[in-house]
């Protein structure tokens, strides 16, 4: 059944994402659940906010905060709230935030549900290295739980310590996933996690509840790495006395060889998607194929498209592949949908050779032949190089009389592709050679390689003065 608020309860639709700036930029896996939040959003009439996640001193990266939003902002996907546009619930950058968490951890303390711990991180370490020689999970063992409040108050004032969540022993912790429907968990097997930390800086676990209530979060569309986290996140509701939002865990981004999508196998920041040349409407467009379809089964389909089709009870769970080859072929696909004008006004800002005299006079004719050959705005440089300057290299040797024939032969012809392609079979039959092999060494001799445009149609272009002058090397 599709899930769609109905008006019988005027439940307003606010889901987010909250980016840690502690990359280079905004991660493809970002934007993957961004868009899957930003349409169930839209789907309902809803808003979308982005929270900036800056708790992590330690791996913050100055300025990744910036480029966060503004790939965000370059593939399409516009936020209601978030730091720059501000909003009610303002701030959203959470290290402006910390008195708003300590004041909800010392409720906590105060509520009993949660304690004072002083471990030194040299026990912490001994202690797990215990647990796990033992074949125990490396859980805290809840030393610290049988000081009195009393006393831990007045040791807060002489020690370093954290704030830990006190998970119940018995029990089970439930809730139902509009994905993967209802999942539990025993209380014994959740550990004591860290709410506040020695330097008063949030855990995510604190941070994310008290924002997402704070900030009215209808929705928590998030990744499967946090199905674990989801009870602590529970018990932390309920200890606070509020309702529960909805949970929706999304499946993973994985490399074609199956593993966790990382820098290391994959290229991961959006800036590298931009600076390929790769169209943002086919990075969304590849990313919502990827664990849903629309109904009819089509492929390319736009986000206004998604956001009037989606359905996130068709999630599917399975890990999706993330092949870059795969989006290549997404974008090859948007590219040749561009009109000529829009392209060439693109190619003036991006190519290399946008400042070459003669760029303005081929690029109009250029663009057609290259279109469907590449995949991104980058692959234009590449395949189209020839056209402004003579290659350097060539892939191969050349057969230094068929090329002497071709120059000799083309002064006399009537410069168009078609009277072009009649010179070369006929010399092609008087010499004996295979037409393809002949053409074959046209191509090289004028373009350096043995892919490209059309061969013809790319002399027409150069010009008879030009193609000469490359087959007789002067």
């Amino acid at each position: 059944m599709a899930i769609v608020l109905e008006s019988m309860y005027m439940q307003i639709v606010r889901t987010r994402i909250a980016p840690s700036p502690t990359g280079e930029d905004l991660h493809i896996g970002s934007v993957y659940m961004a868009l899957f939040n930003y349409v169930f959003a839209k789907k309902n009439k809803g808003q979308f906010i982005v929270r900036i996640e800056d708790t992590d001193r330690e791996r913050f990266v100055r300025g990744a905060e910036e480029k966060m939003l503004n790939s965000l902002n370059w593939v399409g996907i516009t936020s209601d709230e978030d730091v720059r546009k501000g909003g009610k619930y303002a701030p959203y950058r959470q290290s402006e935030r910390l008195p708003i968490y300590k004041k909800h951890a010392l409720e906590l303390i105060e509520k009993n549900v949660a304690y004072y711990c002083f471990c030194t991180g040299q026990r912490l370490t001994r202690m797990r290295e215990e647990l796990v020689l033992r074949h125990l999970p490396p859980m805290y063992d809840g030393l610290c739980k049988s000081i009195s409040k009393e006393k831990a108050l007045e040791l807060t004032k002489t020690q370093s310590y954290v704030i830990r969540l006190d998970v119940p022993d018995t029990g089970e912790t439930a809730f139902t996933d509009l994905v993967r429907g209802e999942i539990k968990f025993e209380n014994k097997l959740i550990d004591d996690q860290v709410l506040l930390k020695s330097d008063g800086y949030p855990t995510y676990h604190l941070a994310v509840v008290v924002d997402d209530h704070l900030m009215d979060i209808s929705h928590i569309i998030r990744g499967e790495e946090w199905i674990s986290s989801t009870p602590k996140h529970i018990l932390l509701y309920r200890s606070l006395g509020w309702e529960l939002p909805q949970f929706a865990h999304l499946p993973l981004l994985r490399n074609p060889d199956k593993s966790k999508l990382s820098k290391r196998k994959n290229p991961v920041w959006v800036s590298w998607y931009r600076s390929e040349g790769l169209l943002p409407e086919a990075i969304l467009n590849y990313l919502g194929t990827l664990t849903w379809s629309m109904p009819d089964g089509r492929d390319l389909f736009s986000i206004k498209d998604m956001i009037k089709y989606f359905d996130l009870a068709s999630i599917k769970t399975t890990a999706p592949v993330f092949d870059v080859v795969k989006l290549k072929w997404f974008n090859k696909q948007y590219l040749m949908q561009i009109p000529i004008t829009d392209a060439v006004s693109k190619l003036k800002e991006l190519s290399v050779y946008k400042d070459k005299t003669d760029f303005n006079n081929f690029i109009e004719k250029i663009w057609p032949l290259v279109a469907p050959r590449i995949h991104a705005w980058r692959e234009f440089d590449e395949m189209s190089a020839f056209f402004f300057s003579r290659p350097q290299e060539l892939e191969r040797p050349l057969n230094i009389s068929w090329v002497k024939i071709l120059a000799d032969s083309f002064k006399g012809t009537t410069w168009n592709k078609d009277d072009l392609e009649k010179k070369v079979r006929l010399i092609a039959e008087k010499e004996g050679i295979k037409p393809r092999n002949l053409f074959m060494e046209l191509r090289v001799a004028i373009t350096g390689k043995t892919v490209g445009p059309p061969i013809l149609e790319s002399c027409e272009i150069l010009g008879k003065t030009e193609v000469i002058r490359r087959l007789e090397y002067k």
